[in-house]
């Protein structure tokens, strides 16, 4: 099992005052540790190379090159990680003195689509474009939009194990309660690999860009498992993976509703307390349960 949630970058030390009814107490506390990293790719040929700045996140230190990995893949400018020479972080200056900039060069010949970087292929609601319209620019780039599914049967009391088991490997959440993970469980409920971080698409992101380094892709006989809601953004990054069952602690947004059924997934919302919603199911997918 490689679960690799984060070493104690993650964690700081700070001093509180708690209050408990009129009483007040000094004491140290752990919160959980967020820093920017500047993700930067560098392209082109072997003497004539471009460096460009793609992206500035605020995440938890640990992983970085997972987190850089990833978040390439889900924005649709690599396809695959034969795509990637090398991942290299650059020393910055910050408030832990920790690598804050990372370097993804590109193979030799090999320039992507740099042209609409700030979201690549879809845009947010804010922005005013409708839900339609980005589902159906997400289908244009996703690698695995044709994969033929497997059929697969799903044990609810499997499921219903899942949040315990993610809990029980998430040191950095039982230090802090403030840090976000995603899990992915095969079908009989083994944690295969955990990511944290203070970003919950950033936790996604380490998370696919450990199964693209390990050649794990697509993740379609795999259960995801989201540890606070699921959204339009997480659902994506899921559908760029090939994720075909999506279980999420909290709830899912309509967006992220249609996206999964658009891409004929099984979207599972309010997993806790041996109960959950089922928002969208493959029709490849069989949940034993029992229909009243």
């Amino acid at each position: 099992m490689k679960t690799e949630n984060l070493e104690n970058i993650a964690v700081k030390k700070v001093e509180i005052i708690r209050i408990n009814d009129n009483k007040s107490l000094h004491l140290a506390d752990e919160v959980s540790v967020e820093e920017p990293l500047e993700i930067r790719v560098s392209f082109g040929h072997a003497t004539i190379r471009e460096s460009k700045n793609i992206s500035v996140t605020m995440r938890t230190p640990g992983n970085d090159p997972e987190l850089a990995m990833g978040f390439l893949f889900t924005e649709g400018i690599i396809s695959n990680y034969q795509q990637i020479e090398s991942v290299t972080g650059i020393d910055a200056a910050c408030s832990r003195n920790q690598e804050n900039v990372i370097i993804v060069r590109l193979t030799n010949g090999f320039i992507p689509e740099l042209t609409h970087t700030d979201r690549n292929f879809y845009t947010t609601s804010s922005c005013g474009v409708c839900g339609k319209g980005s589902i159906q620019s997400i289908r244009t780039v996703s690698t695995f939009k044709d994969h033929v599914k497997e059929e697969i049967r799903i044990d609810t009391e499997t499921l219903y194990q899942l949040p315990n088991r993610l809990r029980s490997f998430q040191n950095n959440f039982s230090a802090t309660g403030g840090i976000h993970a995603s899990g992915l469980f095969n079908l009989r409920g083994d944690l295969l690999a955990l990511r944290e971080d203070v970003g919950r698409h950033n936790a996604l992101d380490k998370l696919i860009g450990y199964a693209l380094s390990a050649n794990l892709l697509p993740l379609d006989s795999n259960i995801l498992l989201l540890s606070g809601r699921a959204s339009f953004e997480l659902i994506q990054k899921a559908a760029m993976a090939g994720i075909a069952i999506v279980a999420a602690i909290g709830a899912p947004s309509s967006l992220a509703v249609e996206l999964a059924e658009d891409f004929d997934m099984t979207l599972i919302g309010f997993l806790k307390d041996n109960r959950c919603n089922i928002y969208t199911k493959s029709s490849h997918h069989h949940l034993d349960v029992a229909m009243v």
